[in-house]
């Protein structure tokens, strides 16, 4: 982790740690995650799994997990359903998901007499960093709702927007990303796009500015937005983007982290509590921004 990175995640750090609920904790990289955490005063962990298999991971790799409690569990779908419960019965603030498949602690989450399904609903956000640009973006859905339609795209952004101005972002501006900048019936996320700006015209989406239709470079960039003549008060100054589909966010993202040095972070919103639901690829500096992020909220 590079030393910018890590002043940045700092600089969001709770005033009282966060009890975080790990479902299936025995991996390498989600251990030495949790065990940064508790040093830098985020968090302290429950760790739900096979026991053995949770002490051999953090003895082979020299981690220090004695200051979290572990709760043996006989599989990865009972420690779902154990780090779910901790969570419900007010024993764990976050839940994380370790290694197991996003369906199981999903199921377990949404489990109409168990889980911790909320009202509204469930999306994920990704929260991007660049150490480079010092610049910070939430991308939405890129892992959750697939093909969003308008009233879901409302849900999306206010998600999103609460989780931006806990983050420290108090008007968040929104930029629904389309192929073009104008309204274009044959385009859909162009008609949402306009209908989404409306809506946040007439009050219907508060506490943020909704722009659009724009492409993600009009998004993003001043310089593209005055090449192209856009005054859009979003342009350029993005700092949620909306996505029409899960190819065009999922995609987005991965481009991101692969071809710059921007360092991804996603927690899921809209269950009683945040899920930290990173890929079982990523790595221990990801996750440790994801736990900063969740722990914001």
């Amino acid at each position: 982790m590079t030393p910018e990175l890590e002043a940045f995640i700092l600089s969001s750090r709770p005033a009282h740690p966060r009890c975080i609920a790990v479902a299936a904790a025995g991996e390498v990289s989600i251990l030495k995650s949790l065990s940064r955490a508790y040093e830098l005063g985020f968090a302290t962990a429950i760790l739900c799994g096979v026991a053995h298999k949770i002490k051999s991971v953090a003895t082979q790799h020299n981690i220090d997990i004695s200051n979290f409690e572990i709760i043996d569990c006989a599989d990865e779908l009972a420690a779902a359903t154990m780090a779910v419960s901790l969570v419900r019965d007010g024993r764990a603030d976050i839940l994380m998901k370790g290694l197991i498949h996003t369906a199981d602690i999903l199921r377990a989450v949404l489990n109409r007499e168990t889980g911790i399904r909320g009202d509204g609903i469930l999306s994920h956000v990704a929260v991007m960093y660049s150490p480079s640009y010092k610049r910070k973006l939430f991308l939405t859905d890129i892992a959750m709702v697939m093909y969003p339609d308008l009233d879901k795209k409302v849900g999306l952004i206010r998600n999103a927007v609460s989780f931006a101005r806990r983050m420290g972002v108090p008007v968040p501006r929104v930029a629904p990303l389309c192929a073009v900048e104008t309204l274009n019936p044959a385009m859909a996320a162009t008609v949402d796009a306009v209908a989404l700006r409306d809506m946040n015209a007439h009050g219907e989406i508060g506490d943020c500015i909704v722009g659009g239709p724009m492409a993600f470079d009009v998004a993003v960039s001043q310089s593209a937005a005055m090449t192209k003549g856009i005054s859009d008060p979003v342009a350029g100054h993005a700092d949620i983007l909306l996505f029409h589909n899960i190819e065009a966010g999922n995609n987005t993202i991965k481009a991101m982290v692969q071809f710059g040095d921007w360092i991804f972070g996603g927690v899921v919103l809209g269950a009683r509590a945040p899920i930290i639901l990173n890929s079982r690829s990523d790595n221990s500096a990801s996750r440790l921004y994801s736990i900063a992020c969740a722990c914001a909220i």
